[in-house]
């Protein structure tokens, strides 16, 4: 009898009884610790890289409005970022790396929210019947910045691509003949809004997410939120048409003249500026004769 109680208690317990002083392997529970931990980690990385591109995007709509102040505060502001006030002359590969850094947060970022994209028709009809049964304003916000994001995995890689190989040609008449003259209008006022929709929209779910401006009613918080992403993508907008127009309307007065570099009038950029870019050279003299 004493034999048959050792034996059942040596058998391997059926799944799902309870067992509590039965271990698990020490290397399998921690293989399965660290596998559930790696959705949260994944999605924690697309936030921070979401915020990253979004506060760039920002940035990077001041320094392209620059152009509404005058021709030589984009001028000044452009040949800032390669390091025209710190070193000897003008480095456009600066702002190759700085471009080359943001794409791979921008891949990274695409990369992560895939992993939340509908995988098949199946699975985008199931969430389309969902979303229109459900009829969540969220839901819907989240429907929008999808296919914006879609569209900016085109529109942004060929911008940014532009940038990456010729950083040198970043200038009030250099920017304005790729617009125009270049034709690349239609493309950047695509861009303009799938990019500053898709911003706010991430914004504000990152917002809803972390809890960033908690308040004692939720729904408050929320609606104010809401007010802010319409804001936010109003206000962008706005300034991306109008300096949008700027580039357009000197591309269209420099369009006899496409290729010429611009050259600042005023003493306030350093002396060392304009040795970086390619100034026609100087006519020989002319021979009188006699």
């Amino acid at each position: 009898m004493t034999r048959m109680l050792e034996r059942s208690s040596a058998l391997p317990t059926p799944a799902g009884s309870l067992a509590p002083d039965i271990p698990l392997p020490h290397a399998s529970l921690a293989r399965r610790r660290l596998h559930s931990r790696w959705p949260a980690r994944l999605d924690l990385l697309q936030s921070a890289s979401g915020l990253f591109l979004a506060l760039f995007l920002v940035a990077h709509m001041f320094f392209v409005s620059s152009i509404l102040i005058s021709q030589e505060a984009f001028y000044t502001v452009a040949r800032f970022f390669e390091g025209a006030y710190f070193l000897a002359t003008p480095q456009p590969w600066i702002v190759s790396c700085v471009v080359g850094g943001v794409l791979a947060v921008f891949v990274l970022h695409a990369w992560l929210a895939l992993r939340k994209f509908p995988a098949n028709f199946r699975q985008y009809k199931a969430f389309a019947e969902h979303r229109a049964g459900l009829r969540h304003d969220d839901t819907g916000l989240w429907w929008i910045q999808l296919w914006t994001g879609f569209a900016l995995f085109f529109l942004a890689s060929i911008h940014l691509y532009g940038m990456l190989v010729h950083p040198e040609l970043i200038g009030p008449y250099e920017s304005a003949d790729r617009v125009w003259t270049g034709s690349m209008w239609p493309l950047y006022l695509l861009l303009l809004f799938a990019a500053e929709i898709h911003g706010s929209i991430g914004l504000y779910r990152l917002a809803l997410k972390w809890d960033w401006l908690p308040g004692r009613d939720p729904v408050a918080a929320r609606r104010r939120l809401r007010m802010l992403k319409t804001a936010f993508s109003l206000f962008f907008i706005a300034l991306g048409l109008l300096s949008l127009l700027a580039y357009v309307r000197l591309g269209i007065a420099h369009a006899d003249r496409a290729g010429e570099r611009y050259q600042p009038s005023g003493d306030g950029a350093p002396a060392n500026v304009a040795s970086g870019m390619n100034v026609a050279p100087a006519m020989a003299p002319v021979r009188r004769g006699g």
